[in-house]
């Protein structure tokens, strides 16, 4: 559009100032790609699981399979859930721990390296498990170990954008052992929790978060651009 020379001597006009950005509100609502879509992809997988043999609880981890010589259930036990509620809490959970990991995961390779995280998690996670039950034929099914892994991974990225609190920083032994003792709570009831007469695989929260804990520092000198430790530690 063009404009006559007068236009150009106009006074300006007043432009309302756009609203300050709320640096910790925001980034809530912008979930990185791979959180939503591995968290949508579980409860997608529990709608379809019904279809499966035994309600899909062959894909669970049996303990008795491992020591067989079996370790695919090391795997598949995270593709399978035991009721809507158990999906949902391991879903919303996902969200909102595993963001902080995907977002400090800022290479070009971080998204590869956000699902390894969670599979290296859940994997460690049903270990420990079974390790705790060996011989067991029960089966264990659950994302849970892994979300517990962004847990304990998010602890330490609680400084800010870029920091990782050392591992044995008060901040960290506080928060671990609060967590500790959710889980613990959550392991004694059990069924309450899950919505039916399955028990809570707690052992396989544990393990899960000690690896998430601890794993998060190495994780970050391939997947991050970042600084990696609290100034002066």
């Amino acid at each position: 559009m063009q404009m006559h020379p007068e236009d150009n001597r106009s006074e300006p006009r007043p432009v309302e100032p756009a609203p300050p950005k709320s640096s910790g509100s925001e980034p809530i609502f912008k979930i990185p790609f791979v959180p939503l879509v591995v968290a949508v992809g579980l409860v997608g997988l529990f709608m379809a699981q019904s279809s499966l043999g035994q309600g899909g609880m062959e894909m669970g981890l049996r303990p008795v399979d491992l020591s067989a010589g079996y370790v695919g259930g090391l795997f598949t036990h995270m593709l399978v859930h035991g009721s809507w509620a158990h999906v949902i809490m391991n879903a919303v959970a996902l969200l909102a721990f595993g963001t902080p990991v995907a977002r400090d995961f800022d290479k070009g390779m971080g998204p590869i390296g956000w699902l390894l995280f969670f599979i290296v998690c859940g994997v460690l996670g049903g270990l420990g498990y079974a390790l705790v039950h060996w011989g067991s034929y029960t089966p264990m099914v659950g994302a849970s170990g892994a979300v517990f892994g962004m847990i304990g991974a998010s602890l330490r990225l609680m400084a800010g954008p870029g920091l990782l609190i050392p591992l044995f920083h008060p901040v960290v032994l506080r928060g671990a052992a609060a967590w500790m003792a959710v889980n613990l709570v959550t392991g004694l009831l059990g069924s309450l929790l899950t919505g039916g007469e399955a028990g809570i695989a707690w052992e396989a929260h544990a393990f899960g978060f000690l690896a998430g804990i601890i794993l998060i520092a190495p994780f970050h000198q391939f997947f991050s651009r970042k600084i990696h430790r609290m100034p002066g530690s």
